[in-house]
């Protein structure tokens, strides 16, 4: 099989890029529009937030063709923690704490038991 036509690997793809943008639409406003209104942070988090979406939709949407919905619920989860802790470390400059590492330990529990036949 193709990797390009890989349902379970363009799930996959779509998902981090999605991640990224919502990483930036929930948090990055905390930095870049610290001295701004709420409001207008808000509209700003919204407009991030569409790409976010337009492209989750479309992934959940494919990866339900191979997945169930427990796998793909899981699976973002993973991404999201993926994503989220370079973020904060890098991006936000949040130490780096065992704390992510014990959540990744939880989140692999999860894959497991979701995951296994």
């Amino acid at each position: 099989m193709n990797l390009i036509s890989n349902p379970l690997l363009i799930t996959i793809v779509m998902l981090a890029v999605s991640n990224l943008f919502m990483t930036f639409a929930w948090y990055g406003h905390l930095k870049n529009l610290a001295a701004s209104p709420w409001y207008v942070a808000a509209l700003i988090s919204w407009g991030i937030a569409l790409f976010e979406y337009l492209l989750q939709v479309p992934a959940n949407r494919i990866g339900y063709t191979e997945l169930n919905l427990g796998q793909l619920k899981i699976l973002q989860e993973v991404i999201t923690l993926t994503i989220f802790v370079p973020f904060a470390v890098m991006y936000m400059n949040e130490p780096l704490k065992m704390d992510y590492l014990y959540a990744g330990l939880c989140l692999m529990g999860a894959v497991y038991f979701i995951f296994r036949a």
